[in-house]
């Protein structure tokens, strides 16, 4: 009788354990999606346990905002993360401070996920990528075309070979403007500003591309990167791009990114031809393809991506908690990440000189 007691006690214990949710911090209340956040109060795989922001008028908005006691809000990252001793770190600040974040929780062996990209230049990235070796964690990049169903349906037609070998892939992001759409003045005030965003419309949108392209190979690096910026309403953007065109070049494929600040509305789409043939993922959850030249094109209609894939906390409450195991070229990973910012990093030298970058081998 003793015997099975201690054995029902030991299962609820690991069962309890299970179930616990992931301490998380926030650090940064200044991007535009930090909301999510405050807004999944239905989900009990997290529990918020601190917010790092030294802006004292972002605090009072988002205590005031979502009720949330004061006692949460740190001013000092460090303060915070020693005193709440969070699983995991969902950074919401300028992109430039995201290395500035994973220096911080790295050797604290906590994990991190950010908001895409995952850093302004290739030598932060570079190191990102190190910390989390030498520290056994995750960081990850959160980029909302990861929760596309359409998007995993076109790669699995893609490694199926059912659409042939890649010749050209053409990735559309964006939308009317950040002053167009509304963001609020601390998001602008990150996005024009060419040190913390990177540059303008060319990593806001252009990241999108060079990380779908870069999974949909495999982790391959392009050849050389080609790309043109402009302003096309310098009165709002001063200082940043609106406008990119980036031309990614393979041995045998070639990827055109248009991220853009001036599009008629908001899209985000991406279109992939093959030597076979050729599928477009119009929305999340739309497909048009054309598998073979007497074949007609037809529309497919998908249900969304199944949990945890339909919001960005749930996913990273399962790697932390070891129930999804990131693949080695995952969207949200590293490697896949780092390539992006060195082709980012790449692209804005092109449009600076007007060359093509070829990178290194």
């Amino acid at each position: 009788m003793k015997t099975a007691l201690l054995l029902f006690m030991g299962l609820l214990s690991i069962s309890t354990m299970a179930q616990s949710p992931v301490r998380l911090a926030v650090a940064g209340l200044s991007h535009g999606h930090v909301g999510w956040v405050f807004n999944r109060a239905d989900k009990k795989d997290i529990e918020l346990v601190g917010i790092y922001e030294p802006n004292p008028e972002l605090v009072n908005l988002f205590a005031e905002k979502y009720k949330l006691d004061k006692k949460l809000f740190f001013s000092d990252l460090n303060k915070m993360l020693d005193q709440t001793k969070p699983e995991a770190v969902s950074a919401f600040g300028a992109i430039n401070e995201h290395i500035t974040i994973v220096r911080a929780c790295a050797p604290r062996k906590i994990h991190v996920m950010v908001e895409k990209p995952l850093a302004t230049t290739f030598s932060d990235a570079k190191e990102i990528r190190k910390l989390a070796e030498q520290n056994a964690i995750q960081v990850m990049t959160n980029y909302e075309t990861s929760w596309y169903a359409s998007n995993q349906y076109v790669n699995d037609l893609v490694q199926q070979g059912k659409l042939g070998d890649i010749r050209k892939v053409m990735v559309n992001d964006g939308h009317q403007g950040p002053k167009e759409i509304g963001v609020s003045r601390e998001f602008f005030e990150i996005l024009t500003d060419p040190v913390k965003n990177g540059a303008g419309a060319l990593i806001d949108f252009g990241c999108y591309g060079a990380n779908l392209m870069t999974w949909l190979l495999k982790g391959e690096r392009p050849v050389s990167v080609t790309a043109v910026t402009h302003q096309n309403k310098p009165d709002i953007y001063k200082n940043v791009d609106d406008e990119a065109s980036i031309i990614l070049q393979y041995p045998k494929a070639q990827c055109i990114i248009q991220g853009s600040w001036n599009w008629s509305f908001a899209r985000k789409d991406m279109e992939v031809y093959g030597n076979k043939g050729y599928a477009v993922a119009v929305n999340p959850t739309v497909v048009r393809q054309r598998l073979s030249e007497k074949s007609p094109e037809e529309t497919i209609k998908l249900d969304p991506r199944p949990a945890p894939y339909t919001d960005p906390f749930s996913v990273l409450a399962d790697v932390v908690q070891g129930r999804l195991k990131l693949d080695q070229n995952d969207l949200y990973g590293l490697p896949v990440n780092v390539t992006v910012v060195e082709i980012l990093e790449a692209a804005r030298n092109s449009a600076k000189s007007g060359k093509t970058v070829f990178l290194s081998k």
